[in-house]
């Protein structure tokens, strides 16, 4: 289980935007105050306007960094960003594109922005970096230590969606877009092991702990135990588990030998790639590394 503060006692009134929002508690009565928490990825396969019909009124839509990849025009709703850090801070701050992502938010449904932080790595950012827009943050460093496998980070979506379903809010939780997949024009990052959080996200809404908008949760092996009743649930996810692990070891010798095809072009590419300049982020490691080495 994640840590998690107590709760305070009395009857603390609930915020009304991000600012200066920090402890567990402070973010629980934040996101109390909503009938339902709807975490909006940034795919191509939402469909926002019928994610918004299908929930109710004072619902209150999440959305994540690059907010242009979900909306192509402002969000007039209840609305909150997650800015994710990365090592020199909030990357949409790092990559001066807070203009750009608050322009999407301009009416009173704003609630203000989230920045999040998971990583031992990952820096949270001043309120000053933000433009003006209410800001809280949400330093989740080391909750994922002993859940999450430990050569990957998880994505923003995840560790909120995680993090929500333990507050022990009333509001239901809808995961839209959660789908993992890439697109023709965005790619998804590894450093993300995506296959243990579908695996996550189906066991967390088969408890009923959240629901998956666009998935419906449906087991075509469910019919083989109604047709032979005599099969267990266990034999027969053991068979799927099987099947699943030579096909991707199949998978796997394939993609081996296109690795081995094009190892004379990625040799051409890492070459051009050492002659590019370094970039601010570089550059910024490199000057924190000299600073701590006493240089």
């Amino acid at each position: 289980m994640l840590a998690r503060e107590d709760r305070t006692e009395g009857d603390a009134p609930s915020p009304s935007t991000t600012q200066g929002l920090a402890s567990t508690e402070e973010w629980r009565r934040f996101f109390s105050r909503f009938p339902a928490i709807v975490l909006v990825a940034n795919s191509d396969e939402v469909d926002l306007p019928a994610v918004r019909a299908s929930q109710p009124a004072g619902a209150l839509y999440v959305f994540f960094n690059k907010v242009y990849k979900v909306l192509d025009q402002p969000c007039d709703g209840e609305s909150l960003l997650v800015a994710r850090s990365g090592t020199t801070g909030a990357n949409i701050v790092y990559r001066r594109e807070v203009d750009s992502v608050l322009a999407f938010f301009p009416g009173q449904g704003f609630k203000g922005i989230l920045n999040l932080a998971s990583g031992s790595w990952e820096k949270l950012s001043p309120a000053s970096d933000f433009k003006g827009a209410p800001i809280g943050h949400l330093e989740l460093t080391g909750s994922f230590a002993d859940f999450y496998p430990e050569d990957h980070l998880p994505s923003s979506g995840f560790a909120l969606a995680v993090w929500l379903c333990e507050l022990g809010l009333s509001a239901r939780i809808v995961l839209a877009g959660f789908t993992a997949r890439r697109s023709d024009r965005w790619k998804v990052f590894h450093i993300h092991d995506w296959t243990y959080e579908q695996v996550i996200q189906r066991v967390l809404a088969r408890s009923g702990r959240l629901a998956l908008w666009d998935s419906a949760i449906v087991s075509n092996y469910a019919a083989v135990t109604r047709r032979f009743p005599d099969i267990g649930g266990a034999d027969v996810s053991l068979a799927a588990a099987e099947v699943l692990s030579q096909r991707l070891e199949a998978s796997n010798m394939e993609i081996d030998k296109l690795i081995s095809a094009t190892r004379f072009g990625r040799s051409v590419d890492r070459f051009f790639r050492r002659l590019k300049p370094k970039t601010r982020k570089q550059k910024l490691a490199e000057k924190e590394a000299r600073e701590k080495s006493g240089g």
